[in-house]
């Protein structure tokens, strides 16, 4: 069961473009597609730790902003040769609103 949490309007992102959420646990880049889909991970790469959600948003990837190193979104791994993975997030869009599943959210603090 999920519990939902209104992080902003979905006219708030920019097509292509990315918002920052801070969290208590950490913070979550929420993008938005030039096809309107919405989805959210972690907001740090692996690799260097550059901020995901300054990234370049083609399709459903997100290219990191310092080394380059491109995610997809529906999973969070890394793509062509870089290895690595973020932790993605269940996304609803309701009535132009964004929601985020906190169960999710919290569920990586438990590790």
């Amino acid at each position: 069961m999920s519990d939902w949490i209104d992080i902003g309007a979905l006219d708030d992102i920019p097509q292509r473009g990315a918002r920052l959420v801070k969290t208590q646990l950490g913070c979550v880049a929420v993008f938005r597609t030039a096809e309107d889909r919405v989805f959210a991970m972690d907001d740090t790469c692996p690799h260097k730790k550059g901020p995901l959600s300054e990234g370049i948003v083609h399709g459903e990837s997100v290219t990191c902003p310092l080394h380059n190193w491109v995610f997809d979104m529906n999973t969070g791994q890394a793509q062509g040769a870089d290895e690595g993975q973020v932790a993605t997030y269940d996304i609803d869009v309701r009535d132009g609103r964004i929601l985020l599943d906190v169960n999710r959210l919290s569920a990586r603090s438990a590790a």
